[in-house]
């Protein structure tokens, strides 16, 4: 998953942003309004981690203006307010989810996870191909019945493929999904995680497409 995580408290984000990296999420962090509604309305992510008293914007504010700008990204309202009026006032502006602090980051993980399983019609609780199954609620990849143990960078890349399998991924779509904003991207990097996780997956397959990108299927062909 690629998350945006809107918190202007820098210890509370750099402990949840941790906890989300160690999950093999990618995260791109803003700290105020201005810079979380530009990211929200110009970045694609999976989810958002939202706080609401932020400075330059409020997190009401910036969630009503992505909601107004087409933007349906699950979104889950992260704060010390815990009022009903307050909550009232975040579902009314189009958030999917409220969790109150403190809170337990393990749950904030679960939670996101069922967000961005609804969003992606994540009706079914596993996703296969060939010999590869994967629960995107869990968020676990078994080979042949077997835990597949995979890098962050391989987790990431793989869960994009599996989740449009059969389909073309664009290169540049992979990378979104995959790098955190701020990172410097090495042209041949991709390539290097698709090669090793061709390795792990056998016979499952994943084909280069000249000029477009990625296509994970059952099998050879």
């Amino acid at each position: 998953m690629k998350i945006l995580l809107v918190e202007d408290d820098a210890a509370l984000a750099g402990a949840v942003a941790r906890a989300l990296r160690a999950e093999n999420c990618a995260v791109d962090q803003a700290g105020t309004g201005e810079d979380a509604r530009h990211l929200g309305e110009t970045e694609g992510y999976d989810a958002c981690v939202l706080d609401l008293g932020l400075p330059r914007g409020d997190g009401i504010s910036v969630l009503a203006a992505w909601r107004a700008a087409g933007r349906t990204l699950p979104v889950l309202v992260l704060t010390a307010r815990d009022g009903w009026s307050d909550k009232v006032a975040a579902f009314k502006a189009g958030a999917d989810d409220y969790l109150v602090k403190p809170f337990r980051v393990e749950e904030l993980v679960i939670r996101l996870r069922a967000l961005v399983r609804r969003a992606q019609g994540g009706g079914a609780s596993r996703i296969l191909c060939g010999p590869l199954s994967f629960d995107p609620g869990l968020g676990a990849f078994e080979r042949d019945g077997l835990p597949l143990k995979l890098t962050g960078l391989e987790w990431r890349v793989l869960s994009c493929l599996m989740l449009n399998r059969d389909a073309v991924v664009p290169r540049p779509h992979l990378i979104e999904r995959v790098y955190e904003g701020d990172a410097e991207v090495d042209s041949n990097s991709v390539e290097v995680i698709i090669t090793r996780l061709r390795r792990k997956i056998a016979p499952a397959r994943i084909e280069s497409v000249r000029g477009h990108g990625y296509r994970l299927g059952a099998g050879p062909g």
